[in-house]
C-alpha cells in the first residue's frame, strides 16, 4: 500500500504551477530551437495580430499561473467569512437621523415579532415580555422564591423525595435535628428496606383510597334513599288547564327539514351482481335448454315429477292430531366409526319407507276421518247448551269431505283407464314441442331436415338454439361447425329465392341469424360471400365469351347483394367483400341486355342496391347514371328517341325501344303509385295487360325518384352539371310530360327541380394552362457567382450588423472555452485534495494497523513466556 501510495504522489498534480513555468523558461535559454513562431503573410489593418512566439506550454503554464492566484484562491476561501458587516437598518445612510433609524429598527423587530408561528392558530397573541423574559411563563412559576418572605422553608424539596429520586445529597437545606443524625448514623437502611417501606406506603394509600370510595358510595345510596322518601312530600302536579297555557306551540318543520328526513328514509344504493362474460352467460344458456330439453323428454314418456314429490295431506283446524300412531320404532341406536357417526342402511329403509308411504296415507286419512267424528260428536254433546251455529256449518262441512274422501277410494280402480288416457295428450303435447338442444348438422341436407315443415317462428328458434347449445366458449370443435352453419344458412336463403314463389318475407327474418353469425365469424363469412361472388363472375364472364351478351342473374343472386349492404359496412374505400360485389353490380349494368320488363326491373333494383351502397361514401358511379338515362330512352317513343346519344347496354334503334311505353289512355287513368315487388319479377307472364302497363308506369315513376336521389347525392360534385346534362335535356325536350297521368307529373317535375335548383358551385375541369416554350437562343447567362467563405459587399449598416454578430460569436465562443477550462482546473484541483486525504488516510490506517500487530506480537510473546514458564 505504500508503493502505490508514493506511485500516486507522484502522479498527482500540485497545488501550484511555478515548477513548470521554471523548467519551460530554462528549456527558452537553453535551446532556441524549439520555440514555435506563428508568422503572418499580411498585415491587414484593424485586425488583432494572433502571432506568438515561444513553446508550446508556455501559454498554457500562463493561464495555469494566472488561475492559481485567482480562481484558487477564491476557491480554497469559499467558505471563509473574514469580514463583519453590519446589516442594521439605515447604518451607513447619512440622509436618516438617528431617530428615524431607532424608530424604523423598533417597528421592524415588531414586526418579526409578529409573525403568528402556526397559519392555523387563529387563537395566537402577541408575546408579552418583562426584562427579556415571557410573561405567561413567570405566571406558571407558582413557588417562586421571596426574598421579603419570613418561611427559610419555602421554594425547597422534602427530603424524602430528594432521597427517593437522587439518593440525598448536601444540597439540602432544611434543618435536621441531631438525634435523627445520630440515629441514622448509626442504622444506615438498605436498598431493600427502603423498596419494602414504599410498596408498604403504596398499599396504605391504595386502602384508604378504597374505604373513603365505600363510605361516598354508601352515604349517595342513604342520600337517594332519603330524598326518594321526600320527593312524594314535595311533587305537586299542575293541572291540565295550566298545562295547556304553559305549552309552547311546537314549530313545523322546513321544507329542508323535510327533504333530510326524506333522504334519511330513502332506500340506500346496494350493490349489484358483476356483469358475466360471454362464456357465462353461455354456459347458464346451456344448461337452461338442458334442463328444459330433460323436462320435455320426460313429459313425451308420461313420467311425472311432481306427482312423485311428496304433498302434505289436508289438516283441518280443529284436527288436534290424537290419531297419530307409530306404525314402528323409527329410533336408531347412535355409534360411531373411525371417529364419525355410523348410519348404515338409510337408503334401504328408505326405499322401504318409500313403498309404504301410500298404505300409510291412507291409514292415516281413515284415523283421520273417525277422529274427526268422534270429535264432532263430543262437541255438539257438551255445546248443545252453548248453540254455537257458526261451529255446526263448519263440522257439516267437514263431514261432506269425508264422504267424499271415502267415495273417491271406492273408485281408485275404476278411475285408473281414464287417466292414462288423459296422459296421451300430454305425451302427444310434448311430442310436437321443439327439442331444447339441438347439435350443429354436419351437411347441408340434415340442415335443410331440420327446418323442413316448419313455420319461420320455429325455424328462428332452432337456429337460436343451435348457436347458443353450441356457442365457441362451450367446447373446442363449436366455432368451425357454426361457421358451416353460417354457409348453410346462405345456401337455404339462395334456395328459397329460386322458388317458383319466392319467400321473401322467411329470407327478411332470416337476415338476423347470418349478422349474429356474421358477427361471431367475420372471416368465415366473408370467405362464403367471396365464394358465391367469384362463382357468378365466373359464369357471366363464360357466357359473355360464348354468347356475346348476358342476362340478368336470378332472385338468390340479387338478394345475395342486398345481404351483403346489411352484414358489411359499405362505405370502405376497399372491402374484401363489398368491393368485389361493388364491381359485379356495375358489370351488370353494362353489360347485360336490357330485353325484357323482368330485365329493366332487376336493373332498378340494382340502382337502388348502388344507391345504399354509396349513401354514405357519396362515391360515383357512372354506370348508375347511364342505366337511369337508358330507363327514360326506352320508355320514348320512336320518333322522339332521336338527338342524344345512349350508352351500352341500350341500343338507339331496334325491337326494344318502347318497352315501357304505354299508350292505353284507360290504363294511364286507372293507374296509381305503388311499390314494385321484386318477387313480380317470376309472375310476370301469368299477369293481364292492365297489370303489365301499371308496373310499366311504376317502374318509370321509380326510375324519377332515383334521378332525384341522384341529384340530391351528387350535387357537391364539380362537374355535376356535366354529369346530369344528358339527362336534363332527355327529361325537358323528349320526355311526353302531357301524356302521363298527374300522379307521374308530379314524380316527373320534382324530379327537373332537383336537378335545375343546384347552384353552379365549380367550375368544369380545365386543362392547366402552361406558358410556351421560347426558342433556344445562343446570348449568354450571366449568373452571379457567389463566393463563400468571404464577405459579400453591401451597406455600411449592413457591414456594422454583421461585423457585431461575428463579434459577439467569437466572445461567446472564448466566454464558453474559459469556463470549460475553469471547470476543468477545479476539477482537477478536488482531484488533488481527495488523493491527498485519501494518501494521508491509507498512512493512518497502515500505521494503526502496524501498531496492532506489534501489540500482538508482543502479547503473545507474553504469552509464551508464561506458558513456558
Amino acid at each position: 500500500m505504500g508503493k502505490a501510495a508514493k506511485r500516486k504522489k507522484k502522479v498527482s498534480v500540485p497545488s501550484t504551477a511555478k515548477g513548470p513555468v521554471k523548467s519551460a523558461m530554462a528549456v527558452v535559454k537553453s535551446n532556441p530551437f524549439e520555440v514555435k513562431v506563428n508568422r503572418q503573410k499580411f498585415d491587414i489593418l484593424g485586425r488583432k495580430t494572433k502571432n506568438d512566439v515561444g513553446l508550446p506550454g508556455v501559454s498554457r503554464s500562463k493561464a495555469i499561473k494566472k488561475r492559481n492566484q485567482t480562481l484558487l484562491k477564491e476557491y480554497k476561501e469559499r467558505e471563509k467569512t473574514n469580514v463583519f458587516k453590519d446589516k442594521r437598518f439605515g447604518e451607513y445612510n447619512t440622509k436618516i437621523t438617528p431617530e428615524e433609524k431607532m424608530i424604523r429598527r423598533f417597528t421592524l423587530e415588531r414586526q418579526q415579532n409578529y409573525g403568528k408561528k402556526n397559519i392555523y392558530n387563529l387563537n395566537e397573541d402577541e408575546e408579552l415580555t418583562h426584562y427579556g423574559q415571557s410573561l405567561a411563563e413567570i405566571e406558571k412559576l407558582n413557588d417562586i422564591v421571596d426574598s421579603d418572605s419570613d418561611t427559610e422553608e419555602r421554594g425547597t424539596l422534602s427530603a424524602e423525595l430528594t432521597a427517593a429520586h437522587f439518593g440525598g445529597g448536601g444540597l439540602l437545606r432544611k434543618k435536621v435535628s441531631s438525634e435523627q443524625q445520630d440515629e441514622e448514623a448509626e442504622k444506615p437502611k438498605s436498598r431493600k428496606e427502603l423498596i419494602e417501606e414504599m410498596i408498604a406506603k403504596s398499599k396504605q394509600e391504595k386502602q384508604e383510597r378504597q374505604t373513603r370510595r365505600e363510605s361516598a358510595l354508601e352515604l349517595t345510596e342513604k342520600l337517594d334513599k332519603d330524598w326518594k322518601e321526600i320527593q312524594t312530600l314535595i311533587a305537586r302536579r299542575t293541572p291540565k288547564s295550566e298545562r295547556k297555557d304553559k305549552e309552547v306551540e311546537k314549530p313545523k318543520p322546513d321544507e329542508y327539514d323535510m327533504i333530510v328526513r326524506e333522504l334519511g328514509f330513502e332506500m340506500k344504493a346496494k350493490p349489484s351482481e358483476r356483469l358475466k362474460t360471454e362464456e357465462e352467460l353461455a354456459k347458464e344458456e346451456q344448461a337452461r335448454l338442458q334442463k328444459l330439453e330433460a323436462d320435455r323428454l320426460c313429459r313425451m314418456q308420461g313420467i311425472d315429477k311432481e306427482a312423485n314429490k311428496k304433498r302434505p295431506s289436508h289438516m283441518s283446524a280443529d284436527d288436534l292430531a290424537d290419531g297419530f300412531i307409530l306404525d314402528k320404532d323409527d329410533r336408531r341406536l347412535l355409534s360411531y366409526k373411525d371417529g364419525k357417526i355410523n348410519i348404515e342402511n338409510e337408503e334401504e329403509e328408505e326405499g322401504e319407507e318409500g313403498e309404504e308411504v301410500k298404505e300409510g296415507e291412507e291409514e292415516d286419512n281413515e284415523n283421520e276421518e273417525e277422529s274427526q267424528e268422534e270429535s264432532a260428536s263430543e262437541d255438539e254433546e257438551d255445546g248443545a247448551a252453548d248453540s254455537h251455529s257458526d261451529l255446526e256449518s263448519d263440522l257439516e262441512s267437514e263431514e261432506e269431505a269425508a264422504g267424499n274422501k271415502k267415495e273417491k277410494k271406492h273408485k281408485t280402480d275404476e278411475n285408473e283407464p281414464q287417466n292414462v288416457e288423459k296422459l296421451d295428450p300430454k305425451r302427444e303435447a310434448a311430442k310436437s314441442e321443439l327439442p331444447y338442444t339441438f347439435a350443429v348438422p354436419e351437411s347441408y341436407e340434415t340442415f335443410k331436415s331440420l327446418l323442413a315443415g316448419r313455420t319461420i317462428e320455429q325455424q328462428l328458434i332452432i337456429l337460436e338454439r343451435i348457436q347458443k347449445c353450441n356457442h365457441p366458449s362451450l367446447a373446442v370443435g363449436n366455432k368451425a361447425k357454426l361457421e358451416k352453419l353460417f354457409g348453410f344458412l346462405l345456401e337455404y336463403v339462395g334456395e328459397l329465392a329460386t322458388l317458383d314463389l319466392p319467400e321473401l318475407r322467411t329470407i327478411d327474418r332470416l337476415v338476423l341469424p347470418l349478422y349474429n353469425l356474421c358477427q361471431m365469424f367475420p372471416e368465415a363469412a366473408s370467405d362464403s360471400i367471396k365464394f358465391i361472388f367469384r362463382d357468378a363472375a365466373h359464369d357471366l364472364h363464360e357466357v359473355i365469351e360464348v354468347k356475346g351478351r348476358a342476362t340478368f342473374p336470378g332472385l338468390d343472386t340479387l338478394i345475395y347483394l342486398k345481404i351483403v349492404s346489411l352484414l358489411f359496412p359499405t362505405s370502405d374505400f376497399w372491402h374484401p367483400v363489398v368491393t368485389p360485389a361493388f364491381m359485379y353490380m356495375s358489370q351488370l349494368l353494362t353489360k347485360c341486355r336490357v330485353t325484357t320488363l323482368q330485365d329493366v326491373i332487376k336493373g332498378l333494383f340494382v340502382c337502388c342496391l348502388f344507391l345504399e351502397y354509396v349513401s354514405l361514401s357519396r362515391r360515383f358511379v357512372p354506370e348508375l347514371i347511364n342505366f337511369l338515362l337508358g330507363v327514360l330512352h326506352i320508355s320514348l317513343p320512336k320518333n322522339q328517341a332521336q338527338g342524344y346519344t345512349v350508352v351500352h347496354p341500350f341500343t338507339p334503334v331496334g325491337k326494344n325501344l318502347e318497352l315501357l311505353l304505354v299508350c292505353d289512355k284507360e290504363d294511364l287513368k286507372s293507374w296509381e303509385k305503388q311499390n314494385v315487388p321484386l318477387s313480380i319479377v317470376t309472375r310476370l307472364k301469368e299477369t293481364s295487360r292492365t297489370e303489365i302497363n301499371h308496373i310499366r308506369l311504376s317502374c318509370l315513376a321509380l326510375c324519377f325518384d332515383l334521378i332525384k336521389k341522384c341529384a340530391s347525392l351528387y350535387e357537391s360534385l364539380p362537374s355535376f352539371h356535366e354529369i346530369m346534362h344528358p339527362v336534363r335535356i332527355l327529361l325537358t325536350q323528349h320526355v311526353p310530360v302531357n301524356e302521363y297521368p298527374e300522379k307521374m307529373q308530379e314524380w316527373y317535375h320534382s324530379a327537373l327541380k332537383e336537378l335545375e335548383n343546384k347552384v353552379k358551385h365549380y367550375t368544369p375541369l380545365i386543362c392547366e394552362k402552361k406558358k410556351p416554350v421560347p426558342l433556344k437562343q445562343y446570348t449568354p447567362k450571366i449568373v452571379k457567382v457567389l463566393e463563400f467563405g468571404r464577405k459579400q459587399a453591401g451597406s455600411k449598416k449592413e457591414q456594422e450588423r454583421k461585423q457585431l454578430i461575428q463579434r459577439h460569436k467569437r466572445e461567446l465562443k472564448g466566454a464558453i472555452r474559459e469556463i470549460r477550462k475553469d471547470n476543468q482546473y477545479l476539477a482537477r484541483m478536488q482531484l488533488s485534495e481527495t488523493m491527498e486525504r485519501d494518501s494521508a488516510r491509507k498512512r493512518k490506517v497502515k500505521e494503526l494497523l502496524g501498531s496492532l500487530a506489534t501489540q500482538e506480537g508482543e502479547w503473545k510473546a507474553m504469552k509464551r513466556k508464561k506458558w513456558k514458564n
